[in-house]
């Protein structure tokens, strides 16, 4: 009998079909960031080991790396696109991201978006239920959807590994349109934003900057 909620067992089912292997194995440094999440995360990952959601918007990592995913393991990686944020990303276990590349992550014992481009986090959900329910609730918003479903009517299914980063980030008042998206690595978009976010870290809100894409 599985102890995870209905809005959870709702969303899951809404993905595509499991992109890691069988065998679900979480190494002990992501059990500990886990926190009392951990077990729970298991049980995620055991009813389905990584998923795309809403026209692959949402996806949610597997526990190891496959042919189909990035996992959780390479993806917590410290030496990986974390290093780019330094402290700012301490403490946090990210399994999942939206179209844009904004991170979902578990951090002291409850559920948050960290934005790529700033490394703030906002509190989601004391659990994966309840972060189920507010990407149900919003997930035009909360995973880019509607943008997602745009560019693939022009440009065919987003591959793998991809994500659609924006040209002149959001913070730096971006539009959220196609024309102002650009596909790219997930892990590349990842550094090239934690460079920004550490950046601007201490900048006071109004100081000018310069990011380039090359």
């Amino acid at each position: 009998m599985s102890n995870l909620g209905q809005n959870f067992l709702k969303l899951i089912d809404l993905g595509s079909p499991g992109l890691g292997v069988e065998d679900v194995v979480i190494a002990a440094h992501l059990r500990e960031l886990a926190g009392t999440l951990a077990e729970e995360l298991v049980e995620v990952l055991r009813k389905k080991n990584g998923t795309y959601i809403f026209h692959s918007a949402l996806h949610i990592f597997p526990a190891q790396t496959s042919s189909n995913s990035v996992g959780l393991d390479e993806w917590n990686d410290n030496k990986g696109w974390r290093s780019e944020y330094g402290d700012l990303a301490d403490g946090c276990l990210f399994f999942s991201e939206d179209l844009f590349g904004s991170q979902f992550c578990i951090k002291s014992n409850a559920i948050w978006s960290f934005d790529p481009e700033t490394a703030e986090m906002q509190f989601i959900g004391k659990n994966f239920d309840a972060w189920a329910k507010e990407v149900l609730d919003d997930y035009r918003v909360l995973t880019g959807q509607p943008l997602a479903l745009a560019w693939q009517q022009s440009h065919g299914a987003l591959p793998a590994g991809k994500r659609l980063v924006p040209k002149v980030p959001f913070v730096c008042g971006g539009a959220f349109e196609l024309s102002n998206l650009i596909l790219m690595d997930a892990e590349r978009g990842m550094r090239l934003r934690g460079q920004l976010a550490s950046q601007i870290r201490d900048l006071p809100d109004g100081t000018k900057i310069r990011f380039v894409i090359e």
